[in-house]
C-alpha cells in the first residue's frame, strides 16, 4: 500500500487543484479552488476556452458576474469527475463585507442549481476567515448553504468559525510554516521544525483536538503543504487538501504511514476550556498573534490581485 492509499484509510483526500483533467489521475473525494489556481489555469491552452466561451456567452453582463460563471463552469466540469464536493471562492474583495458576501455566495449557488448540482451535498462556498467572513458564512449556513471558511491561521478563528456553526475550516498550514521560518532567519532549524514539530502541523493539530474534545461538528481540512512530511504528520485529519505534485509523491512512496491524528483519542483526552468571542474579542485575539494577521492580510491582498488580473484577462479576450 502506497502512502496515499494509507492515508485514504483515515482522511478524506482532496485535491486543490483548478486543473480538472488531472484529476481522473488522482482520483481524490473532493477538490477546492481558489482565484489563484483558475487563473492558473486559464492560461493554459487547453483551459483559455472555457474563460473565451464565458465572456462570449455573456457578454455585457456585469464583469463580477461572468467570472462567477467561469467558477462555476470550472466547478462542474470538477464534479462531473469526483464523487465528493467542489468548493468554490467568494472574490476576496469582499473580504470585510459580510451583505456583499453573503450574496456573491447565493448568487454562486443559484449558477450551481442551473447546472442542476444538488448545492447542499456537493458545493461549498469559500470565504475568507475575517469577522465579517465568518459572519457572512453564519448567515448562509442558516440557509443551508454549506462553506469552507479559508485563510485560517489562527485558534481564534478556529473558535469563531466553530461557534457559527460553519461546515468546514481550512487551516494554512505551508503559510504558516512559511512566517515562521522567514521570522527565524539565519536561526532556523529545518529539521527540528519537521513533521510533528512543524509550526502549521502544530496549529492544525491543536485546532483538531479542541474541535473532537468539545465534540464541535465543523470539519478540519489541512491546506496549504509545501512538503510531504506536513501531510504525513496531518495523516487522521477529517480532510487534506493537497497538490497534484504532491498527490503524486505520496502515491510513489510505500513507506508505512502511522496514523497521526486520531478523532476518538482527541474526544477521550478533555484538556481544553471551551473559547468563544465577540466581535472585539476575537479582533483582540487575533491582533495578538503577529503571524495570522500578516497571512491573514497578506492571503486577502494575493487572491484579490489574482481576481483583477483575471478581469483584465477576460476584458481582454472580449475586444
Amino acid at each position: 500500500m502506497n502512502q496515499l492509499d494509507a492515508l485514504r484509510q483515515w482522511t478524506t483526500v482532496v485535491a486543490d487543484t483548478g486543473d480538472f483533467k488531472q484529476l481522473a489521475i488522482s482520483k481524490p473525494q473532493d477538490a477546492t479552488t481558489n482565484p489563484s489556481l483558475i487563473l492558473k489555469a486559464v492560461q493554459k491552452p487547453e483551459y483559455r476556452p472555457l474563460l473565451d466561451e464565458a465572456v462570449k456567452n455573456h457578454a455585457g453582463k456585469p464583469l463580477d458576474e461572468v467570472i462567477d460563471r467561469l467558477l462555476v463552469r470550472f466547478g462542474a466540469e470538477i464534479l462531473s469527475i469526483i464523487p465528493g464536493r467542489v468548493s468554490t471562492e467568494v472574490d476576496a474583495r469582499l473580504s470585510f463585507d459580510t451583505a456583499a458576501t453573503i450574496a456573491r455566495g447565493e448568487r454562486i449557488v443559484a449558477l450551481y442549481k442551473a447546472e442542476g448540482i444538488d448545492t447542499s451535498k456537493r458545493l461549498l462556498i469559500k470565504v475568507a476567515s475575517t469577522w465579517e467572513g465568518i459572519q457572512a458564512a453564519r448567515a448562509l449556513e442558516q440557509k443551508g448553504i454549506r462553506t469552507n471558511l479559508t485563510l485560517l491561521f489562527s485558534f481564534a478563528q478556529a473558535v469563531a468559525c466553530a461557534d457559527a456553526g460553519v461546515q468546514l475550516i481550512s487551516p494554512f498550514v505551508g503559510r504558516i510554516y512559511d512566517w515562521y521560518k522567514k521570522s527565524a532567519g539565519a536561526k532556523w532549524d529545518e529539521a527540528a521544525s519537521a513533521g510533528a514539530n512543524d509550526p502549521g502541523v502544530k496549529s492544525v493539530r491543536e485546532i483538531f483536538n479542541y474541535y473532537k474534545q468539545h465534540g464541535i461538528k465543523t470539519e478540519v481540512m489541512g491546506a496549504s503543504f509545501r512538503n510531504v512530511g506536513q501531510i504525513q504528520a496531518l495523516a487522521g485529519c477529517d480532510l487534506l487538501t493537497i497538490s497534484p505534485e504532491l498527490l503524486a509523491e505520496l502515491a510513489a512512496n510505500d513507506a508505512p504511514l502511522e496514523h497521526a491524528l486520531d478523532a476518538k483519542k482527541a474526544a477521550a483526552t478533555a484538556t481544553m476550556e471551551k473559547l468563544s468571542y465577540d466581535e472585539a474579542g476575537f479582533r483582540f485575539a487575533l491582533n495578538e498573534d503577529a503571524m495570522a494577521t500578516e497571512k491573514l492580510a497578506e492571503g486577502i491582498r494575493a487572491f484579490a490581485a489574482d481576481a483583477v488580473k483575471l478581469e483584465k484577462l477576460m476584458q481582454e479576450s472580449g475586444k
